[in-house]
C-alpha cells in the first residue's frame, strides 16, 4: 500500500505533546513497517537525523505559508492519490479524494471552553467534528476521548481504535545538582505542566495549605514547574508558603526532577492522556492523580486516585504518601511496572494496523 503521513508537526521550533507524538508515532511506524510505501509530507525541510533510514521512506517537503493542511496538503493528496492519508494532529482538510485515519488527542475544549479564545474553540470544534466524520479510521488516545468522541461527535464506536501514545522514561539526571539549579529543598510534592485552570492548580495549592495545617513539622514545598499559561491567576498562590514556581524547567532536568518528588499531585480536571503521570512512574514518583478522564486507564492500581473536585481528598491524598514510606515504596515498584505498557513500539504497532484497515475500508 502507498501511505500518505502528514509530517508538518515534526519540524516546529518548540515540541509540545502533540508534536513528540507525531514524531515518535512515525519513528515507530517506520521502524516496523515492512511492506508499505510510506511518503511523509512536510511544510519545512527536516533535519537529516529525524526518522530512521529506510528505503521504504520518501521525504516530500511542500512550503506554504498559510492553510498548509487545507490547501498544499490537499493538493498533494489529489495529485499522489495515496491509499490512505494519516493525520497524527485532529485536522483532516478540508476537501481531498481517498480514505483516511486521523488522531484526535483529547475534547478538552469541549469541557473547558472558556480557556480557549473564540475563534481557537470554533476552529478545534469543526476541525474535530469534520475529521470524525470524514476518517475511515480514528485513533483515540485513550478509552476517555474515545467515549467523548462518540458523546460529542456521534463518532461511530467501531471506526475508534485506542492507541495510547508510547510514555519513554526522562532524561536521568543527579537530582542534587538540579534541586540547586532551581532552588528546590529536599522534601516537595511536584505538579509538572502547563498552569492553567484545567490543570486544577487553585485546589492543588488549597490542598497544599490544608497538608501543611496538618503536617507544621514537616518542610516539604510544593512545586509548581511548568509555564504560566492562559488564564493563569497569581492568586491561585499568592500567600501561600512553601510553593515554588521554577517556571519552564529543561527536558535534561525532568527526570531528576520527577525522581527527587514526594509524589507528583496531578489531579486534573480533564486529560486526553497524561503524559507526567507515566514519566513519573517511569522515574519512581509516586503519583496521586483524578479519578476521572484518562487517568484512571493511565495510573491502574499504581496510583492513588482521588476526586479532584476535593480539596480535603487531595491533601489526604499527600498526608498519606508524606507519611508513609512503605506506601511510596509499593507505589514506586507497581508503578514501574504499569509504565512498562506504554512503549512506542506497541503505539506503532497498533497505528499501522489501524492504517492498513483504513486503506480497506468501504469508500
Amino acid at each position: 500500500m502507498r501511505l500518505a503521513i502528514d509530517a508538518s508537526r515534526c519540524t516546529v521550533a518548540r515540541v509540545t505533546g502533540t508534536e513528540r507524538y507525531a514524531i515518535e508515532l512515525i519513528r515507530a511506524i517506520i521502524r516496523l513497517n515492512t511492506r508499505h510505501q510510506l511518503t511523509l509530507y512536510f511544510r519545512d525541510t527536516p533535519p537529516p537525523d529525524l526518522f530512521p533510514a529506510s528505503d521504504r521512506v520518501q521525504p516530500r517537503v511542500i512550503p506554504f505559508r498559510r492553510a498548509w493542511t487545507h490547501l498544499r496538503l490537499a493538493a498533494e493528496i489529489g495529485r499522489d492519490r495515496p491509499d490512505v492519508l494519516f493525520v497524527p494532529a485532529h485536522t483532516l482538510p478540508l476537501i481531498f479524494p481517498g480514505r483516511a485515519a486521523v488522531t484526535v488527542h483529547d475534547l478538552g475544549f469541549r469541557y473547558f471552553p472558556q480557556a480557549h479564545p473564540l475563534k481557537d474553540r470554533l476552529y478545534l470544534d469543526w476541525t474535530t467534528r469534520h475529521s470524525a466524520r470524514r476518517a475511515a479510521v480514528i485513533l483515540a488516545d485513550s478509552q476517555a476521548t474515545a467515549a467523548d468522541l462518540a458523546r460529542f461527535y456521534g463518532a461511530p464506536p467501531d471506526k475508534i481504535r485506542v492507541v495510547y501514545p508510547g510514555v519513554d522514561k526522562p532524561p536521568s539526571g543527579s537530582i542534587e545538582p538540579m534541586r540547586a539549579r532551581y532552588g528546590l529543598p529536599p522534601r516537595y510534592f511536584l505538579f509538572i505542566g502547563t498552569l492553567q485552570p484545567r490543570k486544577n492548580i487553585a485546589r492543588i495549592v488549597q490542598a497544599y495549605r490544608l497538608w501543611r495545617e496538618n503536617h507544621p513539622d514537616d518542610p516539604a514545598a510544593l512545586v509548581l514547574a511548568g509555564a504560566r499559561g492562559w488564564l493563569f491567576d497569581p492568586e491561585w498562590v499568592d500567600g501561600v508558603d512553601g510553593v515554588i514556581l521554577p517556571g519552564y524547567v529543561d527536558e535534561a532536568d525532568r527526570g531528576a526532577l520527577l525522581a527527587g518528588a514526594l509524589a507528583l499531585v496531578f489531579p486534573t480536571l480533564y486529560e486526553g492522556f497524561g503524559f507526567p503521570v507515566i514519566e513519573a512512574m517511569h522515574s519512581g514518583a509516586p503519583v496521586i492523580a483524578s479519578h476521572t478522564s484518562s487517568l484512571p486507564e493511565l495510573a491502574g492500581q499504581a496510583g492513588l486516585l482521588i476526586n479532584p473536585l476535593d480539596v480535603a481528598a487531595i491533601a489526604g491524598a499527600m498526608g498519606r504518601l508524606s507519611d508513609d514510606a512503605a506506601l511510596r515504596d509499593s507505589l514506586r515498584e507497581r508503578g514501574y511496572l504499569q509504565a512498562a505498557r506504554f512503549t512506542w513500539d506497541e503505539a506503532g504497532r497498533r497505528a499501522l494496523a489501524a492504517l492498513e484497515e483504513a486503506a480497506l475500508a468501504a469508500g
